[in-house]
């Protein structure tokens, strides 16, 4: 069976430090590894707009602002395909078969939803888009048959509700010759690229905090936020011993610090174990680690920033690989959705065998 990825992200802003080792760097190392056959990579605008229907242009004009951020780490269109969500019409019929294959008591219940919908204040009132958005996840996934979906673990629900509505629709309409794939989760190994905080020591990164590094700032943008991240409340002096859990700047170090690093940077300690170790006994300044990490993140982020900067310089030619990436996913898509179809038996027009059947039971 061939190994085929799929994943994406919602453009309602710049990418961050978060996706960034939540996701996209892991994406790269896959793409590069060469052990898949397809990498689909999607900027989910229609998933988007569910809860930005007021503001479509905010969503509009963060395609190009994703986009950029792909091609800035290192996704290439020769290696992967990236499209636009809104752009393959067949999705949305895919949604519309698997709702029958799911019930709103479901639906209720995923986890994911529901958090989201506390996030959003949407307890009141839920578009109906965003409240069946597995759904439409489902379809974004089973589309291409992907097998292996990068996401973290807060998402896990939803894979979880794809791998049920795969199961329902393979029992009921194809039990003999499955048409649709169960896809795997792919989580980040590392414990503190599973979801990285914000600035302020809030447990998520989010633009509407104003507490994220994002891979477009620049280089004195990331000095300020990391000069002025939270710490330890209770590390008043030098010599206080610090505390590590809850200290956004190790959190950051655990993310990205590697040992060449304190060669460069901070050839006081050999590691990160070492500094860590000075910090809790006392007699470690945050200043001085704030100032490693600084070193830390913008060598980092450098080559992604000048990467962006060139890319930023061609934007038409931006919109040509998303165009050719979304041509070629349709195709993918309209494929899938015959097979679908056809198992669901109302494929008509194709079905020559129900043709000829219903011609000669009315002409004898």
């Amino acid at each position: 069976m061939s190994k085929i990825i799929l994943t994406g992200d919602r453009p309602t802003g710049r990418l961050h430090i978060g996706h960034y080792v939540g996701s996209l760097r892991r994406r790269v190392e896959l793409q590069n590894s060469g052990e898949y056959d397809k990498i689909y990579i999607m900027i989910a605008d229609a998933q988007a707009l569910t809860d930005n229907i007021e503001n479509p242009e905010k969503v509009r004009q963060n395609v190009i602002e994703v986009a950029l951020d792909y091609l800035a780490v290192g996704l290439d269109p020769a290696k992967s395909t990236l499209f636009i969500q809104s752009q393959i019409s067949e999705l949305t019929e895919l949604t519309f078969y698997y709702m029958d294959l799911v019930t709103v008591s479901r639906l209720q219940r995923n986890p994911t939803v529901k958090s989201e919908i506390q996030l959003r204040n949407f307890e009141a009132s839920i578009p109906v888009g965003f409240f069946t958005y597995p759904i439409s996840q489902a379809a974004d996934i089973t589309f291409c048959k992907a097998n292996v979906v990068p996401v973290g673990e807060d998402q896990l629900p939803m894979i979880e509700q794809t791998k049920e509505i795969v199961h329902k629709f393979n029992s009921v309409y194809a039990p003999d010759n499955p048409v649709l794939v169960e896809p795997k989760a792919l989580v980040p190994e590392a414990e503190a690229c599973k979801r990285l905080p914000g600035t302020d020591g809030k447990a998520k990164m989010s633009k509407s905090l104003g507490n994220c590094i994002y891979l477009a700032d620049s280089a004195d943008e990331v000095r300020t936020k990391i000069m002025s991240m939270y710490t330890d409340p209770l590390h008043l002096q030098v010599s206080d011993p610090g505390h590590l859990e809850g200290n956004t700047v190790f959190t950051y170090l655990d993310a990205f610090a590697r040992e060449e690093h304190f060669a460069r940077y901070c050839p006081d300690y050999a590691n990160l174990d070492e500094m860590k170790e000075h910090y809790t006994k006392g007699g470690l300044g945050d200043v001085k680690v704030k100032k490693f990490l600084n070193h830390v993140i913008q060598e980092e982020l450098e080559p992604i920033r000048n990467r962006r900067a060139a890319f930023g310089k061609d934007i038409p030619e931006i919109y040509n690989i998303l165009k050719k990436g979304s041509e070629a996913a349709r195709e993918v898509a309209a494929q899938t959705l015959a097979e679908v179809k056809h198992a669901m038996k109302i494929d008509y027009f194709e079905d020559m065998e129900l043709i000829q059947a219903q011609s000669a039971r009315y002409q004898g």
